[in-house]
């Protein structure tokens, strides 16, 4: 069953609940009206007669015909009347039911012993449905008569029948129509979201250039088009990093593997000296170390992609983590030498994972130095600013272009210079570098010129401040 079925059903009995209970109310409110201006016409006329046997000093009656003349109001056309004897028994009635047979029931005459005044409905044979009132006459105590007034509830039952009849034709012909609008209404409302279907039809067979018009007016279909094409934008853009990353996964491996095996098939071309083949599989076994380091740090990113990766949140010393590595630094910098130096440093405690932190300072640090030039100094500062530690790593190398500034922390990208310059990265520290920073509630910033070198800033909210 279709949406628009489900709604239109849910709306068709909706509406039909509705109008069983409007229909229910208006005859039942109508019945009840009805019948309370037949009680109050009663009254009135019950009234008249009272006064009339009370203008006669409450004498006996002779005949209807005396009362009759005296007293006319009593001659209504639509209502007869009866007077009763405390026993029961019919004194003088109306001209118009003499030839019928209503005795005074019994409720109605111990009710008048009672004193009180009685409204029934009637039902005899061969009669149509009355509605009586009777009032007692007492004088001195003692009941003298009982005048019963009635009238019959023809019209009443033919108004109640008429409004039945137009209740039960209109409210089948009321709610077809509201079921027709209704269902044109539902198949409005749903066009967008057919053209929703469609797109994702054509999204899945692989046309990721797909985007919704949007409606002008901001309602609920208009932000759910908004936001189809917002996941398209992000479903495309990540795509199109999977693919780029695909590429340069598969380049950056694909460099070593070539390297491997142009140099194996090169040393078993012919005999050759121990000395030869020892300084293949050296070579060898860089390139096997520079995969395995590959492998591991996408490893790590694709853990982290998928919230793997646990991080420890406990109070850590910046202060005493930075002198920590700039003395590790100062190691790795030998070897190119390179100075590392720890310009200054303020106390500093932060909330996070310390391996990952000191991971993430080493990396920069290590770049630092991979790209500096021979002799050349790489600085060290931890300040604080605005509630917030401030890490930076400063050298004097190559730099990188501001073409380049906004994508380095991108998975496998190197800039030509980089390349050139060393062939040791993978382009993938960085990216753990700006994830580390993230997980951390901070950020991490770069600043370069080319030939000058480069300024990486850590930020990272402090415990007091967090």
């Amino acid at each position: 069953m279709t949406l628009r079925v489900r709604l239109t059903l849910w709306y068709g009995t909706a509406l039909a609940l509705i109008l069983i209970i409007f229909s229910t109310v208006l005859y039942v409110m109508t019945a009840r009206s009805l019948r309370d201006a037949v009680d109050q016409s009663l009254e009135e006329t019950a009234a008249a007669a009272v006064r009339a046997l009370e203008e006669r000093g409450f004498l006996p009656l002779v005949d209807e015909g005396e009362l009759m003349s005296q007293f006319p109001e009593l001659a209504r056309i639509d209502k007869f009347f009866q007077i009763f004897s405390p026993s029961g028994t019919i004194t003088i009635r109306s001209p118009n039911v003499k030839q019928h047979e209503m005795p005074l029931s019994r409720q109605a005459l111990e009710v008048a012993y009672s004193g009180r005044t009685l409204f029934e409905s009637a039902k005899y044979p061969k009669e149509p449905p009355l509605r009586l009132i009777s009032v007692p006459i007492v004088y001195r105590g003692s009941l003298l008569y009982i005048i019963q007034v009635g009238t019959t509830m023809d019209s009443v039952e033919h108004t109640l029948n008429r409004l039945l009849l137009v209740l039960l034709v209109s409210m089948p012909v009321a709610l077809a129509v509201s079921l027709a609008g209704g269902w044109f209404m539902a198949g409005r409302a749903l066009r967008p979201v057919d053209a929703i279907t469609l797109a994702a039809q054509r999204i899945a067979e692989g046309d990721l250039t797909q985007r919704l018009t949007a409606p002008a007016s901001v309602d609920e279909i208009g932000r759910l088009t908004n936001t189809f094409n917002d996941m398209i934008d992000r479903l495309e853009t990540s795509f199109r990093q999977i693919r780029q990353f695909s590429s340069d996964a598969s380049h950056e491996l694909r460099t070593p593997l070539t390297v491997m095996r142009g140099e194996t098939e090169l040393a078993l071309r012919r005999p050759r000296e121990p000395e030869d083949y020892k300084a293949v599989m050296e070579s060898n076994l860089e390139e096997i170390d520079r995969m395995t380091r590959i492998v591991d740090e996408l490893l790590f990113l694709s853990r982290a992609d998928m919230g793997e990766v646990k991080m420890e949140h406990l109070p850590v010393s910046l202060d005493s983590l930075i002198e920590d590595v700039q003395r590790q630094a100062s190691l790795l910098g030998q070897e190119r030498e390179v100075q590392v130096v720890l310009s200054c440093t303020a106390p500093a405690v932060v909330s996070g994972d310390e391996l990952r932190l000191r991971e993430l300072f080493l990396n920069l640090v290590d770049n630092a130095i991979k790209y500096s030039r021979s002799g050349g100094t790489v600085e060290m500062a931890l300040t604080i600013e605005q509630g917030q530690a401030r890490l930076s790593v400063t050298d004097h190398g190559i730099g990188i272009t501001q073409e380049d500034q906004s994508q380095i922390f991108n998975r496998f990208y190197r800039t030509d210079n980089a390349r050139a310059h060393t062939k040791k990265g993978t382009g993938l520290g960085l990216a753990i570098c700006s994830w580390i920073a993230e997980s951390h509630r901070g950020q991490i910033e770069v600043q370069s010129r080319v030939g000058e070198g480069s300024t990486f800033t850590v930020r990272l909210p402090l415990i007091s401040a967090a």
